[in-house]
Order: C-alpha cells, then sequence, then structure tokens
C-alpha cells in the first residue's frame, strides 16, 4: 500500500451458479495476476472473492473481479492475459472484455473474430465509419488481422468484390540476396505473412481458391502503379516502409465503392534512408474528411503478455535516449 493512500477492503459474493474455478483460474492464477497489477490482496472463501488495498486499487479490482464472472457466466475461462486487459480497461474507463464480445467482426473457420481491447475496438469502428483508415501501433495489436477479418466480412457481405492485399517489398535488417524461382517465388517471403493471416481467417482451401479467381490478389507495393481499385477491400500492411512516393502513389489507387486499410509500426522502420511515407501521410491527412488514424498501443497487445512487456520496455528505452 502506498503512503497517505486510503485503505479499503471489499467483498463480492458470486452469484447463483457461477464456478469459482473459471473467476480464480487454475491454482488462483487471475487472482495472482490481479494482485501483481494491482497491488491489492484477493482471496476467495465460500464463493465470495474478499479483497484489500488501496481504496481506487480495490475499486478497479472489483470491477475486474465482476468482469471475470460476467464472463464465466457466458461460457468463457477467463486467463491472465484477460484479467490484465480488464486491469487496464478499469484504470482507464475503457470497454471491458465482455462488453466486447457482442461486436463479431467476422465469424470465421476458428470461431468468432472480436476486438479484445478498447484500443481494436475504436480501431475497428474507425474502419467500418471511413473510407481510409490508417491503424498505428506496435506488433502484436491486431493491426493487420483485424483489417482482413472486416475485409472477408465485407466479401461475404459483397459490399466489395475482391480484397487487395499488399506490402512493400523491403528486407527487414538483413539482406536476402538474389532469390532463385520466378518473380512469385522471389516475392513469397515478403508477403508471406498476409496468406498466413488469410488462411487463418476463411481457411487455406478457401484461400487458394479465392485466389486463383482473383478475388482475393496479394501483390507487393511496387506492382500497384498505374492501377485504379473500385469496389475493393485494399489493405496495406508494414506502411512505415513505404516511401512517400509509394504511399501517395497507394493512396491514389483508390476507386469508387472502395476502402482502404493501411497498418504500420513506426518503431519498426526498415527503409535504408529517406522518410517513411507512413509518417508523411499522417502530416498530410490528418483531419481530412473520411480519413481516420487510429492509435493502438502496448495496452491493445494481444500476443503473448511478454510482448506487451518487451514493447513497453523498447519505449522507456527509446524516449531516454539510449
Amino acid at each position: 500500500m502506498t503512503q497517505n493512500a486510503l485503505p479499503s477492503s471489499q467483498t463480492i459474493r458470486l452469484a447463483p451458479g457461477t464456478d469459482p474455478a473459471l473467476v480464480c483460474g487454475p491454482g488462483d492464477r487471475n487472482l495472482r495476476r490481479l494482485e501483481a497489477l494491482l497491488g491489492v490482496c484477493a482471496s476467495m472463501r465460500d464463493e465470495t472473492v474478499a479483497l484489500e488495498g488501496d481504496a481506487a486499487d480495490v475499486s478497479a479490482a472489483a470491477l475486474v473481479v465482476a468482469e471475470l464472472q460476467a464472463l464465466s457466466r457466458q461460457g468463457a475461462a477467463p486467463g491472465p492475459s484477460l484479467v490484465e486487459r480488464a486491469v487496464h480497461a478499469a484504470r482507464a474507463g475503457g470497454h471491458l472484455p465482455s462488453q466486447l464480445r457482442d461486436d463479431v467482426l467476422y465469424a470465421g473457420r476458428q470461431g468468432a473474430v472480436r476486438p479484445k481491447t478498447s484500443g481494436q475496438k475504436r480501431y475497428a469502428d474507425a474502419i467500418r465509419n471511413n473510407v481510409i483508415t490508417f491503424g498505428l501501433g506496435p506488433a502484436g495489436t491486431g493491426k493487420t488481422f483485424l483489417a482482413m477479418a472486416l475485409a472477408a466480412a465485407a466479401l461475404e457481405r459483397r459490399e466489395v468484390g475482391r480484397i487487395v492485399l499488399t506490402r512493400p517489398v523491403v528486407e527487414a535488417g538483413e539482406s536476402l540476396g538474389f532469390l532463385p524461382g520466378t518473380l512469385a517465388e522471389k516475392v513469397d517471403p515478403y508477403i508471406r505473412p498476409l496468406y498466413d493471416a488469410l488462411f487463418s481467417l476463411i481457411g487455406a482451401e478457401r484461400a487458394r481458391e479465392l485466389i486463383d479467381t482473383g478475388v482475393v490478389e496479394i501483390v507487393p507495393l511496387a506492382f500497384m502503379r498505374g492501377r485504379t481499385l473500385s469496389d475493393s477491400f485494399i489493405v496495406l500492411d508494414e506502411a512505415q516502409n513505404a516511401t512517400p512516393a509509394q504511399m501517395k502513389m497507394f493512396l491514389t489507387r483508390l476507386g469508387f465503392g472502395s476502402r482502404m486499410v493501411v497498418t504500420g509500426d513506426a518503431s519498426q522502420f526498415d527503409i535504408a534512408s529517406g522518410p517513411s511515407g507512413l509518417l508523411r501521410a499522417r502530416r498530410v491527412l490528418e483531419g481530412m474528411p473520411d480519413v481516420a488514424f487510429a492509435e493502438l498501443s502496448g495496452a491493445d497487445v494481444v500476443r503473448h503478455s511478454l510482448v506487451s512487456r518487451i514493447v513497453a520496455a523498447y519505449a522507456r528505452f527509446e524516449e531516454e535516449g539510449a
């Protein structure tokens, strides 16, 4: 408990039919994670959760316990990573995970795709409500996957006739040299993550069928010049590695009935020299109607919890100018 903090305690009686084991997690892992994140003492006895600590922390912990109870009653088995997201939402006044479960972006082969954080919810809403959306944030925040889920949903609803996925072909720190094979085989390593995400969403067989028929096109950014993309959902991934000229070229490919999503992480910049087209686009376009910039942060990382801590550690290191 911090100096001059107001001590507090609270007890929460679980609703009838709630499984205490789901709320607490195996070996009480959920309660232990709650204690570590908020500095409270949490214990379960006779289907009642007791909380002790600073008043503000106990209040946030009570919201998280109520959230764990709500999720468990919805059939979920919440774990420590969900506790982390709930704690962040409780502190920031954002969407709790149970409030996001009704927002299904796409019902895919691996189940429903939903936003998992308030930042992801704002990002998804920006894509729905704007013609061009820039999704900016660190690795693991779901920028590309959520954009592709919304693209797949738009295709299924026949809001668009095709999906176009593109990336700059830029080496990430090492030279791959003169790769053997056809042109498609040479660029495949650069755009393979787009295939992986697509296969995960709709299945490999369906994805190959759509690619073979041209309904889904995966193409290097340099091959976009001279085209007009109408009736399309277009996703530019890793846009921090696009030059200003490439970014202008890409954005001006927009045709009637189309929507664009541009994703990027300014902290993972692989261009050997010159400015990033993503950063320049923000300076040029921010505030323009039908164009949105959605910021995601380390709090929106939905990979292994260690990824969020790695992102935060690098951010601190760079801020200190070390």
